[in-house]
């Protein structure tokens, strides 16, 4: 054989050879609510993965500001192989403690927001349905999106779960109410449209995801920041009353938080249109959306508009009309990172004059003898007043209920460079343990150790028996005791992982009882 005709013969094998290799890369298609689609494979051919389904109508033109409306059908099968466009926020940029695999990606962001993705484990037709978790991103109801690198379900989906990934509108396109969109609701409500989202996207797992193998009896929701805050509204809302029956929430609840009231919410509404001289919802509509996003800042939390959030979020649970659920929950050691912390002599006035008499018992819990130690109890009150007490009262309500609950302190801090080094167990940190995603921390920036996969290993596989079961623990894990409101104990995941007491339980209950009172 001379050369040129074993050059083309060796062609045509990488071609044969390179076509089978794509072929085996490519998922099955499925038929979903919509039509039929497409996906691909991870690079070891153990998971489908099924990225940017849409699951509503584009939320554009008239239905913005509207409740997501039935998904459009399209012919022949939709290619799912990469995520949906993030809605609309600022541009994504590292800042504070954040670096980029916190961020979304930079593109594409779009109003055209709702989709979904799908990590799923290839099985025969005859197998038992998996459980399924819904994951919900933070981002202070304002940015986030579930092209996130630290999301990404692989790794969970090999542990026998179904992961899915949602993204909901935010900002003000997610959280605008006013009087004409309340009028033209036919619910008597507006607003709370990304939490609409949110539910929208549950009932299509309900109704889709055995096509993916998973079971839509067994659905836990789970988020963080303000993703961990809808699950709370998710979970006392009668408008998602019997899509999940599990919750995960990290840093963030509703309770002791004043969600604005719909009125208030429509005024809101109404001085924004005069700030921007648009004399109706229809002016409203036309705006472009780089207009709104620069010009609105308010809408920036849901609202008890009496149809999504009947009444605010503790009233719910003291009426035990929530939906029933088992609940994980928890905070992180050093949640917010005070940049400038007030002087000792600083925070003892701004608290006394604040509390009044009471500011004898909060030094107790934050002290301020000295500069130091006052910057330190700022740390620590910006730590429970954010998170901890929001998240420590759920944990109670759930308990006095009998209603299982299990808490967490992420207590690991970092290795870090530059900068980093300073943030130590950080908002959202947690979330690449819990789903076994540290592949994607930047080494550069954060030089991880053989201890962090050690955590990773366990938290994971806390989060996914949690899942499967309503229970953490399993075979060859720490015991993970039911949280107790009458002698609250958790499980600290840190350097070391073990059951321990609620060490700040007196200062927690101590701002409990001081929000209440405001």
């Amino acid at each position: 054989m001379n050369l040129r005709a074993f050059s083309i013969r060796y062609l045509l094998l990488v071609a044969v050879f390179t076509g089978f290799h794509f072929a085996a890369l490519a998922a099955d298609t499925l038929r979903v609510e919509g039509g039929r689609i497409s996906g691909t494979k991870s690079s070891d051919g153990r998971i489908n993965i099924y990225k940017g389904i849409p699951f509503a109508a584009p939320p554009v033109g008239d239905l913005r500001w509207k409740a997501p409306q039935p998904v459009k059908k399209w012919s022949g099968v939709l290619a799912c192989d990469k995520f949906g466009p993030s809605p609309v926020q600022g541009e994504p940029a590292p800042f504070s403690m954040w670096s980029a695999e916190f961020l979304i990606p930079e593109t594409p962001i779009s109003e055209d927001c709702l989709y979904l993705n799908v990590w799923t484990e290839k099985q025969g037709k005859t197998a038992a349905k998996k459980p399924v978790i819904v994951w919900i991103y933070g981002g202070g109801f304002v940015s986030g999106g579930a092209g996130c690198a630290i999301y990404d379900g692989e790794a969970t989906a090999k542990k026998g779960v179904v992961f899915v990934s949602i993204n909901y509108r935010v900002g003000a396109f997610g959280f605008f109410a006013h009087p004409e969109l309340t009028k033209e609701s036919g619910k008597n409500a507006s607003g709370n449209y990304g939490l609409m989202d949110q539910i929208a996207a549950l009932k299509w797992v309900k109704k889709n995801i055995a096509q993916f193998g998973g079971d839509p009896d067994n659905v836990t929701i789970a988020g963080q920041s303000a993703g961990s805050m809808s699950v709370n509204c998710l979970v006392v809302s009668p408008q998602a009353k019997g899509l999940f029956n599990k919750a995960i929430a990290e840093s963030g609840a509703g309770f002791g938080r004043n969600y604005p009231s719909l009125k208030q919410a429509e005024n809101g509404g109404l001085k924004v249109g005069q700030e921007l001289g648009a004399a109706s919802l229809a002016e409203l509509r036309k705006l472009p959306s780089d207009v709104i996003l620069k010009k609105v800042f308010t809408f920036r939390a849901p609202i008890v508009d009496g149809f999504v959030l009947p009444e605010p979020i503790s009233v719910i649970y003291q009426a035990g009309k929530q939906n029933p659920v088992t609940l994980l929950t928890g905070w992180n050691q050093n949640e917010n990172a005070v940049e400038k912390p007030k002087t000792a002599a600083e925070f003892q006035s701004a608290y006394n004059q604040l509390l009044g008499p009471a500011a004898q018992t909060f030094f107790q819990y934050y002290p301020a003898q000295t500069d130091e130690q006052a910057a330190h109890s700022q740390n620590e009150l910006a730590r429970d007043g954010s998170f901890g007490m929001q998240n420590y009262a759920w944990a109670l309500a759930q308990s006095r209920q009998n209603k299982g609950v299990y808490l967490y302190r992420f207590t690991r801090k970092l290795p870090a460079r530059g900068i980093y080094a300073r943030y130590g167990a950080f908002h959202t940190a947690e979330v690449a343990y819990a789903y076994d995603n540290l592949r994607f921390i930047d080494r550069a920036l954060r030089p991880l150790e053989a201890t962090d996969d050690q955590i990773a290993n366990v938290m994971s596989a806390y989060w996914v028996n949690f899942v499967k079961t309503g229970n953490p623990n399993g075979t060859g894990l720490p015991q993970w005791p039911a949280f107790n409101s009458n002698a609250p104990q958790m499980i600290l995941l840190g350097d070391e992982i073990k059951a321990g007491p609620l060490a700040e339980q007196a200062a927690l209950d101590f701002q409990i009882e001081q929000a209440a009172k405001r």
